[in-house]
């Protein structure tokens, strides 16, 4: 008999009063997957994620993480948020918000101890567990983010936008350090850079309203109507290649017009 799927959404729907946002999604995910979400702002991308998480209900169908609703299995998901809003003038290390992960999880010091190091050491900040927060880069914030997620231990790893405003050469280590931890886990993240995630996954769900799973492709072969119909009509294409490695930052490519956040 098959492994029970990591994720299976069935007919669901979903709206915030009386506007859609997602509307007949199926999608399965098998377990040890990784794959990139894309898709245009408003699109739906994070309300998605959060239906799997559980912080959200579907309006119709049927959302199962691991065989189970969400909520029964949360400890075994891992989530890093788009923003991690904090006080730069309050004393918080990177300990302790690592720390933050093992709320609800049990065990004692010791124990939480052990983990912390273990958690910031598979991101590569072991030495940094009582620097204060306020004094890491924007890179290492993200790292400490995902160190966090990991600290519990989870069989499933969700990030939405995870490398938003660090720069290329940072993004790209954020990605190769989940390829590496989909070794051992499902990972899921949403991204806007899909040109920094391409080489790295072999499937994206493409989230507009519905939610459809491509496989990865050569963007020599991609047509305007390939284009058109992940992003929409009013999309202009920005020519990288034209500023040479000073462009690295903004490889995404992709820019929508009067779109609005999720």
């Amino acid at each position: 008999m098959s492994e029970t799927p990591a994720v299976r959404v069935e007919g669901v729907a979903f709206g915030y009063d009386d506007r859609v946002v997602l509307e007949d999604v199926n999608v399965t995910v098998e377990r040890g997957e990784f794959l990139a979400i894309v898709g245009p702002n408003g699109g739906g991308k994070t309300t998605f994620l959060k239906l799997l998480l559980g912080l959200l209900q579907p309006v119709r169908g049927r959302v199962e993480v691991f065989g189970e609703h969400p909520a029964r299995v949360s400890r075994r998901l891992g989530y890093v948020p788009q923003v991690f809003q904090y006080d730069s003038a309050f004393p918080m290390t990177v300990g302790d918000v690592v720390r933050m992960g093992l709320l609800g999880v049990g065990g004692g010091r010791d124990t939480e101890g052990g983990r912390i190091e273990a958690a910031l050491e598979r991101v590569g900040l072991e030495a940094l567990v009582r620097r204060p927060v306020a004094q890491l880069s924007g890179g290492q914030r993200q790292r400490v983010l995902i160190a966090r997620a990991l600290v519990a231990e989870p069989d499933m790893l969700l990030l939405d936008e995870p490398t938003a405003g660090v720069d290329g050469l940072v993004r790209q280590g954020i990605y190769e350090l989940l390829a590496d931890l989909n070794r051992q886990m499902t990972v899921l993240v949403v991204t806007h850079n899909l040109a920094f995630v391409s080489n790295l996954v072999r499937d994206v769900l493409c989230v507009n309203r519905r939610v459809l799973r491509h496989p990865t492709v050569d963007l020599t072969h991609a047509t305007g109507e390939f284009l058109q119909a992940m992003y929409g009509p009013d999309l202009r294409l920005v020519q990288h290649n034209a500023l040479g490695d000073e462009c690295l930052d903004c490889a995404s490519g992709v820019v929508r017009e009067g779109a609005e956040s999720d």
